[in-house]
């Protein structure tokens, strides 16, 4: 049995897509964010987190800049370009097309 806070396979991708089309942020604050809006259930480590949002960049779905936190430190802000909310909208239709597919069958058998 899986724990509550594992993700299906792609869905972190989805989630930093989401959580920065509100606006620009730093790692850190995006996985409390993700944490904070899936009401306390989904962690995202740094170990995961990094890596994906590394990929996000080189996919130029992301772009990045060096800028102070709100603590002062040096801290790299992302932001979704425009083939970022490109592929937000196609993620999001294709995960709600998953999501409703999955709910049916546990819904049915």
């Amino acid at each position: 049995m899986s724990r509550p806070t594992d993700l299906v396979q792609g869905t972190l991708d989805l989630l930093i897509l989401k959580v920065i089309a509100l606006e620009p942020m730093h790692g850190w604050a995006i996985a409390q964010r993700i944490h904070q809006i899936s009401g306390e259930v989904l962690q995202v480590g740094q170990g995961a987190l990094y890596p994906a949002l590394h990929k996000l960049e080189q996919n130029g779905w992301i772009s990045a800049e060096w800028a102070q936190s709100e603590n002062n430190r040096r801290a790299k802000y992302y932001t979704l370009t425009l083939d970022g909310r490109s592929a937000l909208d196609q993620e999001t239709a294709q995960w709600e097309r998953l999501s409703t597919a999955i709910t049916q069958v546990v819904r049915t058998v």
